[in-house]
């Protein structure tokens, strides 16, 4: 039978006529950086089926990978199918049940995130708060434990919003007195400063693609360890999410023992293929190696922004993020005329703060393939010409 007719919906694709067009961009700012042309080619290689044989193995390689980058032997290894978010919220949504407390760190936007989304999910929340850039002492962390007995404590690693590097030494053995896991996000500082998820007995660390690891923005990858599995996979409610949902997700990567993988979602098959490359180049690279020159590029930068009377806004050296710097917004300027400015005469990007930091901060990130003296150098260039060329206000 002929198709019925139907009335059109009127849309204008024009649009659509033309090719792609997507500018190059020096991305220095916290992120997505620069992929390498090695990793671009791993993601655009032909698709293959996300339950074939050759895409088990593929994840079988990225698990191996994410225990090298968090150094760990966790079994329950693998990479979420989505953004850092979607990973903060697998950590949320499977180890708290509904009523069960949880203790938030919060000194800068991510704390609030995580606050929010065990609130949205029924937990009782409770917060630690300081202004960007404070971090907390082990002594503040346990007083709060002792007083709240949640079941999750977080912390963030690597503050991207403020450029701070938190202190993670002794905190999961605090965690541990108190019978309470230890979550940690580290998605702008893997790779950049040092992390050892064993060894600081971290029992949930996330990262994201697409900071130092320089895969393309869209996979997360994440562990739990043997106690953080045990609360997991013994709870008295079904995760809120079934997407997220652990139970199906460990036996996706072939994490719960059982000799078939059945069909739960489809993975971004080339997003897996550019994450492998990218794990596959920091374990070429070494994760020490990697730290040592992040930490130098780092420092060259700092020197070359106070030689511009600029003021870090982590005073504490041993506390900024290397794969982050922020830098106090000059007196007088204004902040979006500085970073509008760089971004059409240097094709540069550079941010301002973000969540409570916004109007307190510019950030220059230079991570993974973009970490170099060369882009800082650029970076420097940019912003002095910057300086010299926008408006300075009187007041």
């Amino acid at each position: 039978r002929a198709v019925q007719l139907y009335e059109k919906v009127q849309i204008n694709t024009s649009c659509m006529l033309r090719p792609l067009e997507a500018p190059f961009r020096y991305l220095f700012g916290p992120g997505p950086s620069n992929v390498p042309p090695r990793v671009l080619a791993a993601g655009g290689r032909p698709i293959i089926g996300h339950m074939h044989s050759e895409m088990f193995g593929i994840m079988n390689d990225i698990k191996k990978g994410i225990q090298y980058a968090f150094q760990t032997s966790n079994n329950m290894t693998l990479a979420m199918s989505g953004s850092g978010h979607t990973a903060m919220e697998c950590a949320v949504f499977n180890i708290v049940e509904p009523g069960e407390s949880v203790l938030v760190a919060i000194n800068g936007i991510w704390g609030e995130r995580v606050a929010e989304i065990a609130e949205r999910m029924g937990a009782k929340v409770h917060t630690l708060v300081k202004a960007p850039g404070g971090h907390f002492t082990n002594a503040e962390i346990e007083q709060a434990l002792a007083k709240h007995k949640p079941v999750l404590f977080f912390l963030t690693h690597g503050e991207s919003s403020s450029g701070l590097v938190h202190p993670v030494d002794g905190v999961g053995d605090i965690c541990h007195k108190y019978n309470c896991l230890l979550l940690v996000d580290s998605v702008a500082s893997l790779g950049a400063a040092p992390l050892l998820m064993d060894q600081q007995n971290i029992d949930i660390l996330y990262t994201g693609s697409q900071k130092a690891l320089n895969a393309p923005p869209g996979t997360a990858p994440i562990s739990f360890s043997e106690r953080a599995c045990h609360k997991m996979f013994n709870r008295k409610t079904k995760p809120v999410s079934y997407l997220l949902d652990m139970t199906h997700l460990s036996n996706y990567w072939g994490n719960d023992g059982k000799p078939q993988r059945i069909y739960h979602h489809t993975g971004p098959v080339s997003g897996f293929f550019a994450l492998r490359e990218s794990l596959a180049i920091l374990a070429e690279t070494g994760l020490e190696n990697s730290w040592k020159h992040h930490t130098e590029v780092a420092e060259y930068l700092w020197k070359g922004l106070e030689d511009l009377g600029l003021k870090l806004f982590i005073k504490d050296k041993d506390l900024r993020l290397p794969s982050v710097t922020t830098i106090a917004i000059p007196e007088g300027y204004n902040w979006k005329e500085l970073l509008a400015y760089i971004m059409k005469h240097h094709q540069i990007e550079f941010t301002g703060g973000l969540g409570p930091s916004v109007g307190m901060v510019l950030r220059i990130g230079l991570m993974g393939y973009n970490c170099n003296k060369a882009n800082a150098a650029m970076a420097l260039a940019a912003l002095e010409d910057a300086l010299k060329q926008c408006r300075k206000s009187k007041a």
